[in-house]
């Protein structure tokens, strides 16, 4: 590996994907090692508009033992290559070679016997699938899902009718741009320039955000409602998300306690319909990375991410006291401060053929 931009001790290695219609692919693995490992590794993916830059979360993790890893996605961040259309691409299978490629470089070039699966946003959308399809595979041994990308954050005639005519649109014309955008309270809610106490690249992570095109939003729409129909990711699941979400389009303060891109309900709806082992822990206070939420959220979000790493993948400084939780359905955490919230899973035959039935007539399919 090369020097990152990050500077010591962070180093990245380019992974060749090919081409495709706009020439060259490329993804970035960022690492970070431990000063004293324990077998065990963290693969961090981002979101959409997003790379990585959260260092206090790399932090955290090679404080605990953990060798961390974080994957710049192709056409984005360290990735995104003159010529290339931002953030792009036309299916979430697409980034399914760079994640087996990162999993390799951490389970086979680095020995480690314990990967943990990190995803924020679409990057847990991205993560979920991938876990799902690799589920025989013993690749991946645990899943956090940090506000995932379940359903689009709009009214339900904007998420169903008019997003299955955006999607024909998709497949007929993927790089259309779409008249809308991601709005700016979000960006101003992080930015140490704005509201927010965070420093990073606004080239890479726009305050806008990029355009959004006809294909990508088809890709997403794709994805999630395969999702919904019910996946059946083997190893145990943390979703974690905030307790609210901020609809505005122009700043207030509240945007600074809140998630202000997505519905946090909608990944409470189908948390169930990830697999049979799924923990939900919600923070007041928390925002849509909850990892760039204010100093007293983030340590909660730490603490559980921690103790429900302990407990699952026996990944702390020390074993746990007992046996980790087992059976289905979706468990909770429950300590003080993080809302939690128990339910149950339903088999995933039983998810795809019911749930959402009405979702997919109305839809257009």
């Amino acid at each position: 590996m090369e020097p990152d931009v990050l500077g010591p001790p962070y180093e990245r290695q380019t992974i060749d994907l090919g081409t495709d219609d706009e020439g060259p692919v490329v993804a970035t693995v960022v690492r970070r090692h431990a000063e004293r490992p324990t077998g065990r590794a963290v693969l961090y993916v981002h979101g959409f508009v997003d790379y990585f830059f959260q260092t206090h979360l790399a932090d955290f993790f090679a404080e605990r033992g953990w060798d961390f890893y974080a994957l710049d996605l192709r056409k984005y961040g360290r990735s995104l290559l003159p010529g290339q259309t931002p953030n792009f691409c036309r299916d979430i299978s697409d980034y399914f070679p760079e994640l087996d490629a990162a999993a390799e470089i951490i389970r086979k070039d680095d020995g480690h016997d314990t990967l943990l699966a990190m995803g924020h946003s679409t990057g847990g959308l991205i993560l979920s699938l991938w876990a799902d399809a690799r589920r025989d595979s013993g690749t991946v041994d645990g899943l956090v899902l940090n506000s995932p990308f379940f359903d689009l954050n709009a009214p339900w005639a904007v998420r169903r009718p008019l997003a299955a005519a955006v999607s024909r649109l998709g497949r007929r014309a993927p790089h259309r741009i779409l008249p809308f955008g991601l709005g700016t309270v979000y960006g101003e809610s992080i930015h140490s320039d704005h509201r927010g106490e965070w420093t990073y690249d606004l080239a890479w992570k726009p305050l806008a955000g990029f355009p959004v095109r006809a294909g990508w939003l088809n890709a997403i729409r794709t994805g999630q409602r395969r999702l919904r129909a019910g996946l059946d990711i083997q190893v145990p699941v943390l979703l974690a998300c905030s307790t609210r979400s901020f609809r505005g389009t122009r700043w207030h303060d509240n945007a600074t306690l809140a998630d202000a891109v997505l519905d946090v309900e909608h990944m409470v709806r189908y948390a169930p319909r990830l697999g049979r082992h799924v923990t939900l822990a919600r923070f007041d206070g928390g925002l849509h990375d909850l990892t760039l939420s204010g100093p007293a959220v983030r340590k909660k979000v730490f603490d559980e991410v921690g103790r429900w790493a302990e407990a699952f993948l026996a990944a702390g400084p020390t074993a746990p006291a007992g046996p980790a939780p087992t059976g289905p359905g979706l468990t909770a955490q429950s300590p003080t401060d993080v809302e939690s919230t128990v339910g149950t899973a339903a088999p995933p035959e039983s998810r795809r053929s019911s749930a959402d039935a009405a979702d997919a007539a109305t839809s257009g399919g």
